[in-house]
């Protein structure tokens, strides 16, 4: 049941990325209210749980709340990528354009070289599993 669901919500998830992703704007503007949202909505539940007072309300406190949220960031790996992100270092140390400045065809493209190189390790990984048989039957 639980799994039927889950898959119900990917299905639904990438048909509305498919969509949203040819009208940027669009797709801006709604990430952009929403997670806005979301964040007033985690932002104020913390208001409220710190004026119950008690540990919630020492943990809510604003200046340990940064303190024990930056060490979980820190722990998970998150705080860079979510400050940064991956995309933008892993671009600038290979000095590409950012995703958002790359054209359709030239993420199309990128995507192609990705599955020859994935096509190429495949017979590697082939290879080398074949070499090792024989290897060991002459053993």
């Amino acid at each position: 049941m639980f799994n039927s669901i889950v898959r119900f919500f990917d299905k639904l998830e990438d048909k509305v990325r498919g969509r949203l992703s040819h009208r940027s704007i669009v797709y801006a503007l709604v990430g952009g209210i929403c997670t806005v949202l979301f964040w007033r909505g985690i932002w104020h539940t913390g208001d409220i749980l710190m004026e119950k007072g008690g540990f919630l309300g020492r943990m809510f406190y604003e200046p340990i709340t940064v303190v024990w949220t930056s060490i979980a960031l820190l722990l998970t790996g998150l705080f860079v990528s979510n400050f940064i992100g991956e995309r933008i270092i892993i671009s600038g140390l290979k000095k590409e354009k950012k995703v958002t400045d790359k054209t359709e065809e030239e993420v199309k493209e990128e995507d192609k070289d990705i599955e020859r190189l994935e096509g190429k390790i495949d017979l590697l990984m082939k290879e080398i599993f074949i070499l090792k048989d024989e290897l060991a039957k002459k053993k």
